[in-house]
């Protein structure tokens, strides 16, 4: 199936979207100490400028309130760093551009991008119909895309605007593992939604009606340190969280289909006469449907008690590990830093119709997909959902340096946006 004509981006946009490269944007989660405040004002600020030239005003542009902290499922890291980090929700705010009048979401399409970035700011260039810099593919230059190819679709739809709504999510706390708690889910708590929703990420510009989540574990041990010359004296917690980390990789890996382990850090010290009593492993579980999230992480309860159990039975008459082994479950514990958030995973047989009728692609079932804000529409009632945009995360090194989006790939995700919006537009016809 040929895709849809792409839509030449203007001058007017390649200088916005330098301008807004060249605003620092990155995340708070993210900022190495000592970085300055983010940028995130005043770049929602000169994209709304750009936006309105084509109708749009701002409804929104706010930092979330503190209560949003304290709603299920934020993650511990969000909720440290907002009390150790001076200004951490003032700084980072989000807003929501709408073209026209306030209209039922089932005329509506909205649109989502975020202008948080990852950490590793460089001074931006485009050459060679390549933008380089920080946020060019993730996810500024689709945000860029975006209007071009709202300014397309305005161009031969009068029903923009007037029967048919069009929002943008301009969002921060994407990044850093915020998973949208402060920034995306507010505002589709507060209904700022459509019946189409597409959130602007790399998908090589194939529609994805999926989104995964993941949830963290700490496992840490905090025991009594000993000397070399008398290892067991105390709580060997190098020995035991090995153990733990074999044994949770060997039993959860498959565990559970469509689900990722990631069995991550793992840190006690660092000198060689020395038996260190505490440390700690990190386990990120990536989970594609709400409910083979709750199967893992209860899975992986169930293996953490079963390896302690183990680790005592294996090293109870091993000498030197005998404390260890006897108080292994006592000096052991799990913390969830992150646990019990949705994923997407969308079915809606129309918008699938309306997305082939408009030239816009799929991507094949067994594709991956990613781990972004799309997570809240899940549950959102008469809406779709779908993650679409240019380029490809890995590719085009969306965290990496060298982070960067070509000119031809902005002006095709761009003529991806001005079909849907012609199809959604002709399909509802002003009605339900």
């Amino acid at each position: 199936m040929t895709g849809p004509a792409p839509v030449k981006l203007l001058p007017a946009d390649l200088d916005l979207l330098l301008e807004l490269l060249e605003l620092p944007t990155v995340g708070l989660l993210e900022a190495a100490e000592g970085t300055p405040p983010p940028l995130l004002w005043e770049a929602q600020r000169r994209y709304a400028e750009a936006a309105a030239a084509l109708g749009f005003s701002v409804v929104h542009h706010a930092a979330a309130p503190a209560s949003v902290l304290e709603l299920p499922g934020v993650p511990v890291t969000v909720r440290e760093a907002a009390t150790r980090i001076p200004g951490f929700l003032a700084e980072q705010p989000s807003m929501v551009l709408r073209l026209g009048p306030s209209l039922p979401r089932e005329r509506t399409v909205m649109f989502n991008v975020h202008v948080d970035t990852v950490d590793g700011f460089w001074e931006p260039s485009f050459h060679a119909g390549r933008f380089e810099g920080r946020g060019s593919i993730d996810a500024k230059g689709p945000a860029v895309a975006l209007l071009a190819g709202v300014r397309e679709a305005i161009a031969t739809v009068p029903e923009l605007g007037e029967s048919t709504g069009v929002l943008i999510q301009l969002v921060s706390g994407e990044e850093g593992g915020a998973m949208g708690v402060f920034g995306t889910r507010p505002l589709v708590e507060a209904g700022h939604t459509g019946r189409l929703n597409v959130f602007c990420e790399p998908s090589r510009n194939l529609a994805v009606p999926r989104s995964t989540a993941a949830a963290t574990a700490r496992i840490t041990v905090r025991g009594t340190d000993s000397i070399d010359d008398h290892p067991g004296g105390g709580h060997n917690a190098t020995v035991l969280l090995g153990h733990l980390a074999a044994h949770l990789a060997g039993t959860l890996s498959g565990r559970v289909p469509g689900t990722r382990v990631c069995v991550a850090g793992l840190h006690t010290g660092e000198l060689h006469n020395k038996v260190y009593g505490s440390g700690k492993l990190l386990l990120n579980l990536a989970y594609p449907t709400t409910e083979s999230g709750r199967l893992l992480t209860g899975a992986l309860e169930e293996e953490l008690a079963t390896g302690l159990r183990a680790f005592a039975e294996r090293f109870a008459e091993v000498p030197g590990f005998g404390l260890t082994a006897a108080e292994a479950e006592r000096v052991t514990r799990l913390e969830w830093l992150k646990r019990g958030l949705p994923a997407l995973d969308g079915h809606d047989p129309w918008a699938e119709a309306l997305l082939r009728s408009a030239g816009v692609a799929s991507a094949p079932p067994e594709a991956p997909a990613c781990t972004c804000d799309a997570i809240w529409m899940h549950g959102v009632e008469g809406a779709h959902t779908v993650v679409l945009g240019p380029g490809d995360l890995d590719a085009n090194g969306a965290h990496a340096a060298g982070e960067h989006a070509d000119l031809t790939d902005l002006e095709e995700f761009a003529g991806s946006v001005a079909a849907l919006l012609t199809r959604f537009a002709h399909a509802t016809n002003g009605q339900p």
